[in-house]
């Protein structure tokens, strides 16, 4: 063997070495597209299972998992993980998770080399190049493109958690808003049979002579009254179901799901709390994934610094066969096209970096401060609104029952008018209404509380009302 040879096949072993170890760093794609660790701290924080679905058989899995959830009267947990398995718009938000891997892959991935043919003819002479390029600055920069693919992927991972929780919590909201509207639906027809009889009863009286036209007319305006609050009811309460059912993502005839007859009790105390800010800003997931966001400006910050006088450079080894008549010559070689940024010297790209990476800083600064007042708001709206929904159920509402009972009484012994008995009757049912919605205010605050610790939401502390039944002249008009 000759020293050319010997050279070559050195050089041939040493370019295959060095792909080898460029190869053997590259990152390869898990087998679930990066579920695990979302799966993981799902369960762990709100004690629910996800799943992605890749395949028919998974689909069928969670379709036979959805049914066996939907056999009984829904709860809240229930409610939760129907959601987390059948929603469509999370599985969305795992899709881009997987596209972020794959963006991970890529970014671990050597650059691919470019094959050039050339060939050029003329007055006998055939020249023929062919020409193997590759992006060295794309090479040496490998180490730190895989670890910034790495980085971005992490905060994709909790991106997911965070709308897993996300979805979860407005699900239960869903629940609750769409059970205190069934309960107040109940109250009000059960309502509506009492004033239906008050009329006709009334009506009957008159035609003896025992009751006047204006108490006719007040108890037959009142059932009147009591039949539109139930027809506004009944339309918020399909509203309300319709919201829960697409947050659930059932259709046909999973849709015909049962929903609890009323709300679940109160808790008389309240769980201990500790230290709600230092908690918050440990365990919420989407200050993580800002950290990790931040992270991976970092990096692309130190990325440019380490290129910011060399914009593009590309090797190319070069062969060209010449023939001229009956002869023919070969000659090798390579070449290097270098882009400097003559002008600005890389200074733009640079600035540019530093500027988004600050912005990076006060963005996650701003969401630290914003998660510790988020915090304090939904804890005191999750105190105040169980202190509100105590004090119906203990001292409103009874208070309510010996109204209505003395009335009746005084009533009966002709102390007081049927008007006095109508207004007290529409007051005992704007407060039995307000109670039902103070209880349904303390199970959304309390959703909003426990997300605002673990996963973090713009909203305010006050749970939206969601009633608008008209119970604002409870007393009548004098």
């Amino acid at each position: 063997m000759n020293i050319t040879n010997t050279s070559r096949l050195a050089k041939q072993a040493g370019a295959a070495g060095f792909l080898l170890i460029v190869m053997s760093g590259c990152a390869t794609f898990s087998a679930d597209g990066g579920m695990s660790p979302v799966a993981d701290r799902v369960a762990a924080a709100i004690g629910k299972d996800v799943a992605k679905v890749g395949n028919e058989a998974d689909a069928q899995a969670i379709q036979t998992r959805v049914s066996e959830l939907l056999s009984s009267p829904l709860t809240d947990e229930a409610a939760a993980q129907i959601a987390l398995l059948n929603n469509r718009g999370l599985q969305a938000q795992y899709n881009s998770l997987g596209l972020s891997e794959a963006a991970y892959i890529t970014a671990s991935l050597p650059p691919n080399p470019t094959l050039s043919l050339e060939r050029i003819s003329g007055s006998g002479i055939l020249e023929i190049e062919r020409r193997l390029a590759f992006d060295v600055l794309d090479l040496l920069t490998l180490p730190v493109r895989k670890k910034l693919g790495e980085t971005q992927f992490r905060a994709a991972q909790y991106g997911a958690v965070e709308a897993t929780f996300r979805l979860a919590a407005e699900t239960r909201r869903a629940f609750y808003r769409a059970v205190a509207a069934k309960q107040i639906v109940a109250f009000l027809e059960e309502a509506l049979v009492s004033a239906e009889a008050a009329a006709d009863l009334t009506r009957s009286l008159g035609e003896t002579g025992a009751a006047t036209r204006l108490d006719q007319a007040r108890a037959a305006a009142y059932y009147a009254d009591i039949s539109n609050q139930v027809s506004e009811a009944r339309l918020i309460a399909a509203s309300e179901r319709e919201a829960l059912t697409r947050a659930l993502g059932l259709w046909g005839d999973d849709a015909k799901f049962d929903l609890p007859v009323r709300l679940p009790n109160l808790p008389m105390q309240l769980e201990p709390v500790g230290n709600l800010e230092a908690d918050a800003i440990r365990q919420r997931v989407d200050l993580v994934a800002a950290r990790h966001r931040l992270d991976a400006t970092a990096r692309a910050l130190g990325l440019t610094e380490a290129t910011r006088f060399i914009s593009l450079l590309e090797l190319s080894g070069i062969s060209r066969t010449d023939r001229d008549g009956g002869s023919k010559s070969t000659s090798q070689g390579f070449e290097v096209a270098i882009q400097i940024p003559i002008f600005d010297f890389g200074s733009v790209s640079v600035r540019r970096a530093k500027e988004i990476y600050m912005q990076a800083v006060n963005e996650l600064t701003e969401m630290a401060i914003n998660a510790r007042s988020e915090v304090r708001d939904a804890y005191r709206a999750y105190n105040g609104f169980h202190e509100i929904s105590l004090r119906y159920e203990n001292e409103i509402l009874p208070m309510g029952t010996i109204i209505n009972e003395e009335t009746l009484l005084k009533y009966n012994g002709m102390l007081v008018d049927a008007f006095e008995l109508l207004a007290t009757a529409r007051e005992s049912i704007g407060m039995n209404i307000d109670a039902i919605e103070a209880r349904r205010n303390f199970f959304i605050a309390d959703v909003n509380f426990r997300n605002a610790m673990i996963a973090g939401e713009h909203f305010t502390g006050i749970p939206e009302s969601g009633m608008a039944l008209s119970t604002d002249n409870a007393g009548g008009d004098h």
